[in-house]
């Protein structure tokens, strides 16, 4: 069994998708109706721009879900499709990506819930109050205990459950700052502090949420072409009604991809293709589920070994 994973915010490089647009015309057709969708020349950006411009969430987030989609189309443009795949998962903002191609979300849709999620994710918290730290080497349960204890009245919880060498902490930078502190006292090889300019999957994203919850109520969701493993919950869902909230629990919820992953493996998947920028998806997969076998696509290259 195979399931296609859409990469999150970080994969982001200046240049992502341009070759996948010379070479196909439907991938060029991505990049064109999310510019329309958006009023703006996003592709020029991505393909020109600086790296800080990009990486300002509002554009990361459409650009990433653009580079996935453009990808998956000129894979469809070589008689592969959904068809190819079990199920489909997204790291975060990916889950707008594999639900797009998976038939839920027009790319239109998709693209303005990604600018209006990035910017509302931005405002929810003045920048410098809150703080996001990777800390690898201990489990989930032992992560989430740490930044319980360390909240001592504000925010400070658990946000990505990775891989088995990272979770993610979020929330008010002083109470993860004392996380750091007690995750070294605890065993933890390390904690490192991560350049974000908010603390995503935290508490302190509901007014990130209440914005979703508004614009995905206006936005029509289809049942998906196959079962998406949602971020929050790591199980399969079909139906439209239990997307959308997902999707809004999503913005406050932990990324649950380690348990994702594990379930997948459970139900039989052996084999994930990375469908866009990067390769932190397949990094992860392979720490998780040694056994797995990954393949990226994000590139023609990357196509044409497909059909060889």
């Amino acid at each position: 069994m195979r399931a296609f994973v859409f990469p999150g915010q970080g994969a982001q490089v200046i240049g992502m998708g341009r070759e996948l647009a010379l070479a196909y015309p439907a991938a060029q057709a991505v990049f064109d109706e999310v510019d329309e969708a958006l009023g703006e020349k996003l592709s020029d950006l991505i393909w020109n721009g600086d790296i800080e411009t990009l990486t300002l969430t509002q554009n990361a987030q459409p650009a990433l879900m653009a580079t996935s989609l453009a990808a998956f189309r000129a894979l469809e443009a070589e008689g592969f499709g959904i068809k190819d795949a079990d199920f489909v998962a997204g790291h975060s903002l990916g889950e707008y990506s594999a639900l797009c191609a998976a038939g839920a979300l027009t790319l239109a849709d998709t693209a303005r819930l990604l600018r209006l999620r990035g910017q509302a994710m931005q405002e929810a918290v003045p920048v410098g109050q809150g703080a996001m730290a990777a800390i690898p080497g201990l489990d989930f349960a032992t992560v989430d205990q740490i930044a319980r204890d360390a909240a001592d009245g504000e925010v400070c919880q658990a946000a990505n459950d990775n891989d088995p060498a990272q979770v993610v902490i979020s929330g008010h930078k002083d109470a993860v700052e004392r996380a750091a502190v007690i995750a070294k006292e605890r065993g933890a090889k390390r904690a490192l502090m991560l350049p974000v300019s908010a603390p995503f999957h935290s508490a302190l994203m509901q007014p990130a949420a209440a914005a979703m919850a508004e614009a995905l109520a206006g936005v029509d969701i289809q049942n998906p072409e196959v079962p998406l493993v949602a971020n929050v919950r790591a199980e399969p869902v079909l139906e439209s009604g239990a997307i959308r909230r997902l999707l809004v629990e999503q913005v406050t919820g932990a990324v649950r991809w380690r348990r994702s992953i594990q379930m997948l493996s459970g139900a039989g998947v052996a084999e994930y293709w990375e469908i866009g920028a990067g390769k932190a998806l397949s990094g992860m997969i392979k720490r998780i589920d040694k056994d797995a076998t990954t393949r990226n696509i994000g590139t023609p290259a990357d196509i044409a070994a497909l059909k060889g």
